[in-house]
């Protein structure tokens, strides 16, 4: 049985489906003005959803009523005491979110900002009850390395994205000859390849690290005046960087 009313006023509560709901009252305990839904509940154009996928399925706005105003929002939370908006669980966000660096993680992401950037994890070796914790590497410029051992060869191979991702006049070498002094240089090198020359063609077993700066994002400007990170000058409203583009942070992208 169903019925149909132009309107529907409620003074009271208004429920949907069966049960005591201690949440909203029952009786000379009711609070009045709440309501209970059994659910599921949907919200918006009805065929917005092909199955049941939540309690409260909320979709765009589908009233073609000409006085019906335009909106910008599927859902839009003010108030709350203390808080608007309180999850217990897990979120799974598909899109951007935006937290106007407010609150708690603002207040934690500053006080990161200025102590080095650390992993913490369970001690591979010594097993539970220990940890083992590192700091990132930090310097004045965008950085990238790639290290290993070059063993009967003359040229250190660069991986091949190097060459789209770093500038070849940044690039520096440091090498480490293994077992014996070969008297190893660096002849010359490019955006794909460093070649080397041992003493009389000596085979040559060393290590190897390359550095490089990036050139697919913006050089980084080190020393500037200001108060906070915010003042930071490629990080003004309105001057988006590629650095700010091509970056995702965890918290800002002074600390990538």
């Amino acid at each position: 049985m169903s019925f149909a009313f132009d309107d529907i006023s409620c003074g009271g509560q208004l429920q949907v489906g069966t049960g005591v709901v201690p949440a909203i009252g029952q009786g000379d305990n009711k609070i009045n003005g709440s309501a209970h839904v059994e659910g599921p509940m949907v919200v918006g154009p009805s065929q917005a959803f092909a199955e049941a996928t939540a309690t409260v399925m909320i979709g765009p706005l589908s009233n073609d009523d000409p006085d019906c105003p335009s909106v910008d929002h599927g859902l839009f939370v003010s108030g709350g005491k203390p808080d608007s908006v309180v999850v217990v669980g897990d979120m799974y966000v598909t899109g951007k979110v935006d937290c106007g660096w407010k609150g708690r993680l603002a207040s934690r992401f500053g006080t990161a900002d200025g102590k080095p950037k650390l992993f913490d994890i369970d001690h591979p070796t010594k097993g539970k009850g220990h940890r083992l914790a590192h700091a990132c590497i930090e310097g004045p410029e965008v950085g990238v390395y790639y290290r290993g051992r070059l063993r009967n060869k003359k040229v250190i191979e660069l991986p091949h994205y190097w060459k789209g991702l770093v500038h070849t006049d940044s690039i520096s070498v440091q090498l480490q000859p293994i077992g014996a002094h070969q008297d190893i240089i660096i002849k010359r090198w490019d955006d794909t390849k460093i070649y080397l020359q041992s003493k009389a063609n000596f085979p040559i077993d060393c290590f190897y690290h390359v550095y490089g700066e990036r050139k697919d994002v913006d050089g980084l400007v080190v020393e500037y005046e200001g108060e906070t990170w915010e003042d930071h000058p490629q990080r003004k409203k309105g001057d988006v960087t590629e650095w700010e583009k091509t970056s995702s942070s965890s918290h800002n992208t002074w600390t990538q």
